[in-house]
């Protein structure tokens, strides 16, 4: 595990995409992952500001949705990253892989995106964030380190921070989500946290004990892995 702590947030995420747009120049096919959320889509923005021709090669991964949405709602998982990232590339369907969380049958979504990242070799690099009780995606505490593509029951945190995404109270019962076991296969895991909110969450999970209890904690477990912080998310390392 490689920690890397930057001043602020907007230097942050210009660093964390360069970091993937270095990658795309290596390996323009690669499969990459982005996480939803308020501090990934920094990130996204400042993909969206590079030559359009890194992209034409490489396919997106969705990393998680609540259950039950799609990209039209405008609090769901795919929204931020299709507003942010995916609509100012004007990128094609056919380079985009994401759980459907509307299907009938979510179990075979979990199959398809599980045989779609194998059969690429795996994820070349897989953006995360984490939640205040230590989730990474929607991997809840709890959840165990091998497990590949399911659906999760969200805890009650989750539930409720997930509120500040939607205009209007929305219900969130389940999440269908990427493993850790992704996490710790692909070839560039990265957690990326931001903000003094965060300080003592990234304190558990980069210096406590770890335990399937606090999701996050597993980046310990990962030689090759990389945490980018701002100062304020990393004022208690």
């Amino acid at each position: 595990m490689t920690i890397q702590t930057f001043p602020n947030y907007d230097v942050l995420s210009e660093a964390t995409a360069n970091i993937i747009i270095d990658v795309l120049k290596q390996k323009p096919n690669a499969v990459i992952c982005i996480a939803s959320g308020d501090t990934p889509m920094g990130v996204c923005k400042f993909l969206a500001k590079a030559d359009p021709q890194l992209f034409t090669e490489c396919t997106f991964v969705g990393l998680d949705e609540w259950v039950g949405m799609d990209k039209n709602d405008e609090g769901s998982c795919k929204y931020g990253v299709y507003q942010n990232l995916f609509i100012p590339l004007n990128l094609p369907a056919e380079r985009i892989q994401y759980f459907d969380a509307k299907a009938d049958d979510l179990e075979a979504e979990c199959a398809k995106i599980n045989n779609f990242i194998a059969s690429r070799g795996g994820l070349d690099v897989m953006l995360v964030g984490v939640g205040m009780n230590g989730h990474i995606a929607l991997n809840e505490p709890n959840t165990p380190f091998d497990i590949y593509a399911h659906i999760s029951d969200l805890e009650e945190i989750t539930k409720e921070v997930g509120q500040k995404y939607f205009t209007k109270p929305t219900i969130l019962t389940q999440g269908i989500t990427l493993g850790l076991a992704h996490l710790q296969e692909a070839k560039l895991p990265i957690l990326i946290a931001n903000g003094k909110r965060k300080a003592p969450v990234i304190k558990k999970a980069l210096t406590e004990s770890i335990t399937e209890l606090f999701p996050a904690s597993i980046f310990q477990k990962i030689e090759h892995s990389l945490v980018v912080l701002d100062a304020e998310a990393a004022q208690d390392l």
